[in-house]
């Protein structure tokens, strides 16, 4: 089978054919679902406050369900294991440290970063943009 080039350069005319992936898969489409999926992955840490433990739970399963299919979600979905396991660190730690009364302070800005670096991450992510959660520790 003999096929033409995607684009003949010596003719002035000549208009690029569209050649679908091998996979049948539009690329438009294909990212698209990258950013809902990286999307869906950062907010779904929300789930604990609906289910225990879901909001630990969901992002990983997530994670590992797509990032075969889209692997643009990799990247993603180690950040936000990195943020899970690090805001579980920094929760032990700030807990001995209520007992000085330091912890109690650092807790209550534990939390606002909880719900704040998810929304951001979404955002970035329906953006097409990977965010790194600031303060986490790079496990994976």
């Amino acid at each position: 089978m003999d096929e033409q080039p995607y684009y003949d350069a010596t003719n002035p005319y000549a208009t690029p054919r569209y050649t679908p992936p091998a996979d049948g898969k539009d690329p438009a489409v294909i990212e698209r679902e990258t950013r809902q999926w990286a999307m869906i992955l950062h907010l779904s840490q929300f789930a604990g406050y609906v289910l225990p433990l879901a909001g630990y739970a969901a992002p990983i399963v997530i994670w590992q369900v797509k990032k075969d299919a889209l692997p643009a979600i990799d990247d993603h979905g180690r950040a936000v294991v990195n943020w899970i396991l690090s805001e579980l660190i920094y929760f032990v730690a700030f807990f001995v440290l209520v007992f000085l009364l330091v912890g109690i302070p650092l807790l209550i800005l534990l939390a606002i970063a909880g719900v704040v670096f998810p929304i951001i991450g979404a955002v970035k992510a329906r953006d097409g943009e990977l965010w790194r959660y600031p303060l986490s520790f790079r496990f994976f």
